[in-house]
């Protein structure tokens, strides 16, 4: 079973019973079932990440640029500003490929990356820091968004 990931942001994750899980006959249990999460919770990020690799198993670990870097910290800023207005904030960007890997690395960091770059937007474009989950739930729709558009 893969990551699933909905249109609302959530994601469908397996969940492989622990080794010691019995049910009610204490027969072990074997099969894999699943959770829906979403931003915010424990884990998320993780395995924001890991869709991400699943939907792209040839890419290579993303590399975050200056320039890339900055394309991220862009979109996620104007995304942040309008939210009904993602396919134009990727518009918006000189090099969108170069945005997608900055944000695809900041999402490998796990929660503790996903905050610095957080804080690191708020000093670049103004305004108060977005809450980890918040953050993280944009750099979804926007891979989504620089994703769905052809090569």
């Amino acid at each position: 079973m893969s990551i699933i990931r909905n249109d609302d942001g959530s994601l469908t994750v397996p969940v492989v019973p622990g080794r010691h899980d019995v049910d009610g006959d204490d027969e072990p249990i074997t099969d894999v079932s699943s959770k829906t999460i979403w931003p915010g919770q424990g884990g998320y990020v993780e395995a924001l990440a890991e869709w991400e690799q699943e939907q792209h198993p040839d890419r290579d670990e993303p590399v975050s640029t200056a320039s890339g870097r900055e394309q991220a910290m862009a979109v996620v800023h104007a995304v942040a500003e309008d939210r009904d207005h993602v396919a134009e904030a990727v518009d918006a960007l000189d090099d969108p490929a170069a945005g997608g890997e900055a944000l695809r690395h900041v999402l490998i960091g796990g929660n503790p990356s996903v905050q610095a770059f957080a804080e690191e937007v708020a000093d670049a474009e103004g305004g108060e820091p977005l809450a980890p989950h918040t953050t993280t739930r944009i750099i979804g729709e926007v891979l989504a968004e620089i994703d769905a558009r052809p090569e």
